[in-house]
């Protein structure tokens, strides 16, 4: 089969297109002929080894697929291996996709759905009337997330850094769109938040976690679930104290076990599709062979929501 491998940390231009053995089905585990390979920014890191955890060299990056087993479509979680042309994955983070459900659609609402869902709800636990703060809300998560947001009753705040981008975002529904590029970001953030937001999700670090924690209100939390600019961004424990903020990070893979946990967000987000309430923006698909571009047009932000791999290709 064809995978994409990377022998060594560093650029994009590391990622090597080889023909490499099928990997082995363990117990628990179910192959999967891929059709659409996820891109997403954990990707990078582990690419320029800055991710939560290292991984064994060589390594095939990727960390959702959708695609079919034994003749039933599914998408999958999994810690590495999806960009290449067959997977494997854990029973626990494998899902039935439903006849109604593309693809596309599919892999939309695998990983970055459900982070979305869980930021949102399993850490955040937003409640209806609240102000959220999302970033990068024409991306995978963020577009999401600004609409499930909505669907919870919760007004949004957005950032975007293009003008284009924010018009896409106004389109989602977002309440108001911020451009995360201003040099006066937390004003601008707590302006529109009428003073203040109630929940934040942030996943750049540096100047953004700053901006974004300053537009907190009183007793406000923030979900950490990225660091796209710095991974390291220290927090004032007192101001934290003086304030009541909090700060939760949270990790797709911690849920990986909690089967049941995946089940209701991946059966919340197909009903929302199915409701109208959710519309997944279309999704960018490199060839195999291009999985170097992809990352990098991902890293330059010239994409809008997700980005996936055709291993056909």
């Amino acid at each position: 089969m064809r995978a994409v491998v990377m022998e060594k940390y560093g650029g994009p231009e590391v990622l090597k297109v080889e023909d490499v053995p099928e990997p082995g089905v363990e117990p628990e585990h179910r192959r999967i002929e891929v059709t659409r390979s996820g891109v997403n920014f954990a990707d990078l890191l582990v690419r320029e080894d800055e991710y939560l955890t290292g991984v064994p060299l060589p390594f095939v990056p990727g960390n959702e697929v959708v695609g079919r087993s034994d003749g039933e479509r599914v998408a999958a979680l999994m810690r590495g291996g999806g960009y290449a042309q067959v997977s494997t994955a854990r029973l626990a983070t494998t899902f039935a996709v439903p006849d109604d459900i593309d693809d596309d659609t599919a892999l939309a609402l695998t990983l970055q759905g459900q982070s979305a869902w869980h930021l949102l709800h399993t850490v955040l636990r937003v409640r209806s009337g609240e102000t959220v703060i999302v970033p990068a809300a024409a991306g995978g998560v963020g577009s999401l997330a600004v609409q499930l947001a909505k669907r919870a009753g919760v007004r949004v705040v957005a950032m975007a850094g293009t003008p284009e981008k924010r018009a896409f975002v106004t389109g989602l529904g977002a309440d108001a769109v911020v451009d995360s590029r201003s040099d006066t970001l937390a004003d601008d953030l707590a302006a529109a938040a009428d003073g203040g937001a109630e929940a934040a999700l942030e996943m750049t670090g540096g100047d953004t976690f700053r901006a974004t924690m300053d537009a907190l209100a009183p007793l406000g939390r923030m979900a950490v679930y990225g660091g796209a600019e710095s991974m390291e961004t220290p927090v004032d424990t007192r101001e934290l104290m003086s304030t009541g903020k909090g700060v939760q990070g949270f990790w797709l893979p911690l849920l990986y076990g909690k089967r049941e946990l995946l089940t209701e967000a991946a059966d919340d987000l197909f009903a929302a599709v199915r409701s109208g309430d959710l519309r997944v923006p279309p999704v960018t698909v490199y060839p195999l062979t291009e999985a170097a571009r992809a990352q990098e047009d991902l890293r330059a932000r010239r994409t809008v929501g997700k980005v996936a791999l055709d291993p056909a290709t």
